[in-house]
């Protein structure tokens, strides 16, 4: 139920702050209620769902300009530090690892502006890469701060998806910051990351 929720966002075919019903959703979705419920609770960890006191679960509203603003500010304050701590601490398995989701973003990114089955991939090729480095970075306290980010930066992701990633410029830029792990400089690294933040800002405000 989740995957089939969670497809039915990446399609449009649920509005951000739509209400969601459990009984509702049992009938038109021919299940019993136990699945659902474990499904919306997964999604609220995500950001994309949100629940309400005495209202339920509804899907989450859209960001306004002033909170996606702030977003980006926190990330780019946070993820060169994860990055820069993470260059200091790469192993051959990290750096595969990480090369093996640039190729999968770049692989998805064809097709990530037009196609909402390709954006899933996408999205998850991009979430995996920066999860990747945030824990590698060996910094319990950095990890922490950027995953109390991941949930809203999922729901970012989400509403701001088709015609609207710069997916191919995403992917050029993820393997830029993979290159300056593989070279070991930590400050390079940082800086692309930033680079890469800064860039993601300006095609969100551009678009």
């Amino acid at each position: 139920m989740y995957d089939v929720l969670l497809d039915q966002f990446m399609a449009g075919k649920r509005a951000p702050g739509e209400p969601l019903n459990i009984g509702a959703l049992s009938r038109e979705l021919d299940v019993s209620q136990t699945p659902l419920r474990e499904a919306l609770a997964r999604l609220e960890h995500t950001g994309l769902v949100v629940r309400e006191a005495l209202k339920g679960y509804r899907v989450a509203p859209m960001f306004t300009e002033r909170e996606v603003a702030k977003l980006m500010d926190a990330r780019i304050v946070l993820e060169p530090a994860l990055t820069y701590e993470t260059c200091r601490r790469t192993t051959p398995e990290f750096l595969e690892e990480l090369r093996l989701s640039v190729e999968e973003l770049d692989e998805s990114a064809g097709l990530a502006d037009t196609q909402s089955s390709s954006f899933r991939h996408y999205w998850a090729a991009d979430d995996r890469f920066h999860m990747l480095i945030a824990q590698q970075s060996d910094n319990p306290f950095l990890e922490t701060a950027y995953r109390s980010l991941n949930g809203q930066m999922q729901r970012f992701r989400l509403f701001s998806k088709l015609g609207n990633t710069g997916a191919h410029h995403a992917a050029k830029e993820h393997r830029a910051i993979h290159d300056a792990l593989v070279e070991g400089n930590p400050e390079i690294a940082a800086i692309r990351m930033r680079e890469h933040l800064q860039s993601s800002n300006r095609r969100r405000t551009q678009s």
